[in-house]
């Protein structure tokens, strides 16, 4: 008797769609948010109006800013996320047996994604206002008096304890890699880069893309790390005093 055909699953059927979509997410609207929050951070290291000014802007969308969140960076972030923790979970690398470059890029990939993962979950834990119903939230764009404290707050948060900073500074690395290596490899899921001529020079180009992230991240989390938390406060007060006066 002939063995009946197993059935065929959502995932399975629709898997050439699903794939592209993790990579084509990870980019828009992922990546290019990634760069956008990088580099609005690193204003700190201008001054703290500066990153205050920034902050502005993009509070300017209220009240539509949940919304835009929700739709454009969490949603895809969730799914982006999520189909990559499964891909790690079902995959398999032999970078350990065969060390080529593209072996080691794969771990590096997945490894660099789930460090990625763990780390936005605990900036969104620590900064996001959603935190706040689990002890973090710490982040606040004006207090009750209306005056500027993202730079304040921010800088506060990644000072509380000594771990915050490293911690940061794995999350930062591994995410500018994570983008950059996974842009490489999306233009060549995507059919853009198929001569290895052109996949080496895209290759240079998301290697300098990389670098890029890495450098404004870091400079980002230098500035907030070094920011003096205890003398923007007190200057806050007098703000506030003769703004009562």
């Amino acid at each position: 008797m002939a063995d009946q055909q197993q059935p065929v699953s959502f995932a399975q059927k629709h898997h050439f769609v699903i794939r592209r979509l993790h990579s084509l997410l990870g980019i828009v609207p992922v990546g290019v948010f990634v760069c956008v929050h990088f580099l609005a951070n690193s204003t700190v290291l201008a001054s703290a109006d500066d990153f205050q000014t920034s902050v502005d802007r993009i509070h300017a969308l209220e009240p539509f800013l949940t919304f835009v969140e929700i739709a454009f960076i969490f949603i895809p972030l969730a799914f982006h996320a999520l189909l990559g923790l499964l891909i790690v979970w079902t995959g398999a690398s032999n970078a350990s047996d065969y060390r080529f470059g593209a072996n080691i890029r794969y771990t590096l990939q997945r490894v660099t994604g789930v460090i990625a993962f763990v780390f936005i979950l605990y900036h969104v834990w620590q900064m996001h206002w959603l935190g706040s119903y689990f002890g973090g939230g710490r982040f606040e764009a004006r207090d009750a008096s209306g005056m500027a404290m993202a730079a304040v707050t921010t800088a506060s948060a990644i000072q509380s304890v000594w771990w915050a900073a490293p911690a940061y500074a794995i999350g930062i690395l591994a995410t500018a890699f994570h983008l950059a290596n996974g842009v490489w490899t999306s233009l060549i899921t995507w059919g853009i880069t198929i001569r290895p001529s052109s996949q080496r020079g895209a290759g240079y180009v998301c290697t300098a893309l990389g670098f890029a992230l890495a450098f404004v991240g870091m400079g980002a989390l230098y500035g907030f790390k070094n920011f003096d938390v205890k003398a923007a406060r007190a200057h806050t007060a007098e703000a506030v005093a003769m703004h009562s006066h």
